[in-house]
Parts: C-alpha cells; structure tokens; sequence
C-alpha cells in the first residue's frame, strides 16, 4: 500500500494516525471563534484543521435559499459588518428589526472571505498546523487554489461531482475522499474519476444524531468494519471521518488501523449551528487526540522479546524451568515442590 505525504506528514499503514479537526461551519462566520477553534486543535496536537467552502449559489436553490429560516442577531449583525450581506438582504433585514432571516442570510454568513482566509492561513502557520478546506464546487475550488493547500477533501455530498473531481485529481495533489451516502459501486466510481495514487479514503456515516446519546441501531450504522472493507477493495490508506459526538467509535476505528481521523470540534456544544450537537469540546477533544496518539506508541513493532528489567523480575516471581523436549521443542513445566 502507498504512503501518501501530505504536509510533510506520511499517512498510511504504519505511521501515527493523521489527526484533522473539523471546525468545518463551526465558526459561525467569526473570525476570532475560527482562530479559538484553531488554537484548540493545536493545542490537542491535530495534525491539520478543516474548513467548508461554498459557491452560495452553486450550491443551494435559490428556493433554499429564500426559506425563513432563524438566525441570531450577533451573526446578522457580524454578517452585515463583514461586507458579506448584499445591499438588499440588509436593507430586508433592518426594515423587520434582524427578524425577517432566511437560509441564504445564514449561508452566507457562514462563507469566509479570500481576505479571512488569508488572515486563517497565517494564523494556522503561526499555531504550527495545517489547515485545508473541503469546496463544494468548481467555483469554489478555484477561488481556494491560490493558497496552495497540502491536500484537497471531497466532502461526502459531493463524491458525485465529476467536474469538481476531475478538478481535483489534475492538481496532482493528495486528495481524502469523505464516502457518507455512497456504497462501494459510489466509492468505485469516485475513485475511478480521481484515481488512486495519492488518495486517502474515509469510512463515513452520514447520520448527525441529536443530542449526545447514541442508540445500538445508530451505533451499528457506524460500521467501523467498512474500514477493512474499504482497504481491501482499494489498496489505499483508509481512515474514518466520525459524526458523533462520543469519543469510542473514533478511538476505535484508530485501534482498528485507520490511517487517519477526522472529527468535528466545537467551543461548545450548545452553540447555534448544524454541526455543533455532533461535534467534541476542547477539553474531550484533547482527551480523545492524546489517547489516539499514545495508541501509535503502546501498539509497538509486534516483536516478542523479552524488555529490559524483565529479567530481574523472572527471577524473583519465576517457579519453571526450561526443558528440551525434540517432540515439541522448548516447553515449560513448573519446578515440582521441594
């Protein structure tokens, strides 16, 4: 299997897990929350940060676009402050006081300018960590390339996109292909467009549960099993992009040999937004990247040797003795009594 580099950072069989924090729309479209998340990240010890990038109306239908939709007045008020909201979209908002809010008031909100990525990107080279963006459009890939990203991420929404693909794979660059919504037929296609030289794939659930419980049946969706599957078909490094809330299935999929995680961070959990309920706080963030970390040192190089100290230790706890026996070899018996 093929050792994908990405940021100087090797990712594949063998190597420590490659770590991505997901701050994805967490930000809420502050600058100073996305720096916070950042900085949370680093400090956990990720290996990168992840943003979402979209082209509004590529993406979404102008009908989506116009439904009512609540939006908090800081995030107005912020949105409107960024030059982000278009005259008439202000002028709506302020003749009902900020209530009259859509969807495209809020999609809007949540897209970083070229200028607050310029200003994310220097602070991720300051925090010492790597950051790229999952764009949902060719437009959107496109406006993101000038800033010469260690890697490119298909986001599970759109591995059917054979126009953003293919502008994907002619970059030449290492792409991680997000496969929630997809069976393996979907993946083949996907990875068919890409190609495999320098591609990562993610076993992922598409399901955001509400709140922090999670039943058997969402549990069992979660198929940590698909890690091995995904390996065998493809020959490629394989990890899991995780959409719950809890830390075990992330730690799991670790221990069962994903290459690399990604998971959603949050300040808090509580904070208005899609993703938040789904997503780790920085304190249980921390907690699950030092476990996922020390996992990589406690597995070992698989050898059976004998460690330094063990010795003195046999011979004050040990009761046997070795007997050569050519039937069976060496054997073990316990030094009879007396």
């Amino acid at each position: 299997m093929k050792i994908i580099n990405i940021g100087g950072r090797a990712v594949g069989p063998g190597y420590p897990c490659f770590t991505i924090a997901e701050i994805g729309i967490n930000h809420n479209g502050d600058l100073q929350i996305a720096k916070q998340l950042i900085d949370a990240a680093a400090e956990a010890g990720a290996d990168a940060v992840k943003f979402q990038t979209r082209t509004v109306e590529v993406v979404y239908s102008q009908g989506e676009l116009g439904k009512a939709r609540p939006v908090p007045r800081s995030m107005i008020e912020n949105g409107i402050a960024r030059g982000v909201l278009s005259p008439s979209a202000v002028a709506r908002l302020m003749q009902s006081d900020f209530e009259n809010t859509t969807n495209g008031d809020l999609k809007r909100i949540l897209e970083f300018t070229t200028d607050e990525y310029h200003e994310i990107s220097r602070h991720c080279e300051v925090r010492g960590i790597l950051w790229l963006t999952s764009c949902w459009d060719t437009q959107a890939f496109a406006r993101m390339t000038p800033f010469n990203l260690p890697c490119h991420k298909i986001a599970s929404a759109c591995n059917e996109d054979d126009e953003l693909l293919a502008a994907v794979s002619k970059t030449g660059k290492p792409v991680i292909l997000s496969t929630g919504m997809t069976d393996l037929n979907g993946v083949r296609a996907a990875v068919d467009v890409l190609g495999s030289d320098e591609l990562v794939i993610l076993h992922c659930t598409s399901v955001y549960p509400k709140g922090t419980e999670h039943g058997d049946e969402l549990l069992s969706m979660v198929n940590l099993n698909g890690i091995e599957t995904l390996a065998r078909t493809f020959n490629v490094p394989i990890g899991f992009s995780s959409h719950l809330s809890g830390i075990m299935p992330v730690y799991a999929a670790a221990a069962m040999g994903a290459c690399m995680i990604e998971v959603h961070i949050t300040l808090e959990r509580g904070m208005f937004g899609s993703d938040q309920a789904s997503s780790l706080e920085p304190a249980e963030f921390g907690r699950l990247f030092k476990a996922v970390k020390e996992l990589y040192v406690v597995k070992g190089n698989g050898q059976i040797v004998i460690y330094p100290g063990e010795e003195e230790v046999a011979k004050k706890l040990r009761r046997v003795r070795r007997l050569s026996r050519p039937d069976v070899g060496a054997a073990w018996m316990r030094t009879p009594p007396g």
